[in-house]
């Protein structure tokens, strides 16, 4: 099969076939047999109607445009037709078939090229977003020279808890609370003293964290704050700054 003869219908596949007729390509038997499947076929017809969606912005951003007036006459000068010639007028109309031919192969190449993007996201190399900043905070205990040294790892949604000056008492714990911008308190855990620990951060809870959030330290029975009551006395504070 040469170049300049298309696909027939029966060998494009219903997607490209689908496609073209979202972008106005089809005409004569085609266009008819096309609106008729989308008539009586349900799945093509969500084909089509996908296409005229995905098309529609594109379509959409194009600006009108009129042909020149004195268009027709210069293509008839070109080729040498007048507007009696009956046999000329014919070899015109092949010759702009021959474009809407040209035209259409190169608005299927074009479909398929659309096709990578729209159709085969999971081929297509997404552009990474930059990452988050780390956050950091050293939380002064009382009055002391300790310090509570913690990392919050966004790519990670982990916090990390350095405690490794304390020492317990036998008595309390200390657990570690975020001050979001509005609503209640969000427990970080129960800090060990003389360790670090690592803390997995829920998603809703890491949404939360951001440069400059407050962090308090509280003092608790063993085990940490019980439900129902009120956190204890705050025995130190920080803020979280980006790194």
């Amino acid at each position: 099969m040469s170049d300049d003869i298309p696909m027939t219908d029966d060998q494009r596949p219903d997607d490209v076939l689908a496609a073209e007729y979202a972008l106005g390509l089809l005409e004569g038997e085609e266009l008819l047999m096309v609106r008729g499947r989308i008539a009586r076929e349900p799945v093509f017809a969500g084909q089509v109607e996908q296409w005229q969606a995905r098309l529609a912005p594109m379509i959409d951003s194009v600006p009108a445009a009129q042909p020149p007036e004195d268009l027709l006459a210069r293509v008839h000068a070109e080729i040498g037709v007048s507007g009696g010639e009956t046999a000329e007028v014919i070899t015109l109309k092949q010759r702009v078939r021959s474009w809407q031919i040209a035209t259409t192969a190169a608005a299927t190449a074009a479909i398929a090229a659309l096709s990578i993007v729209v159709l085969s996201p999971a081929e297509v190399q997404m552009i990474e977003p930059p990452a988050q900043a780390p956050l950091v905070a050293s939380v002064p205990i009382a009055n002391t020279d300790l310090r509570l040294a913690v990392t919050y790892l966004p790519d990670q949604e982990e916090l990390l808890i350095s405690a490794s000056g304390l020492t317990a008492d036998g008595v309390h714990d200390h657990e570690l609370w975020l001050v979001p911008g509005e609503g209640p308190l969000q427990s970080l855990g129960v800090v060990i003293p003389g360790e670090e620990r690592k803390v997995a951060i829920t998603p809703e809870v890491a949404a939360m964290f951001r440069d400059g959030s407050e962090l308090l330290l509280t003092r608790e029975p063993l085990g940490g704050k019980p439900e129902g009551v009120d956190a204890g006395p705050v025995v130190a504070e920080g803020q979280l700054q980006a790194v």
